[in-house]
């Protein structure tokens, strides 16, 4: 058994592993990294089967120059 899974879950593994990682690169790689790591929630209300339209919880800032994922 691994000795991280005494203490903190799977998810917070991943976060303070990552947050390593970005801190680790230089000043460019980083902010682009650190872009990378922004996540957006969506969700769809289903009814009779079908799905509504897709709506975020929080829209995403817009930014200029940089495509939507």
């Amino acid at each position: 058994m691994s000795a991280w899974r005494q203490y903190f879950s799977w998810n917070k593994y991943t976060q303070i592993a990552s947050r390593a990682l970005r801190q680790s690169l230089n000043e460019t790689e980083r902010v682009a990294a650190e872009k990378r790591a922004q996540v957006g929630v969506k969700y769809q209300i289903w009814e009779n089967g079908t799905s509504g339209e897709s709506q975020y919880v929080v829209p995403p800032k817009k930014q200029s120059g940089v495509p939507p994922v």
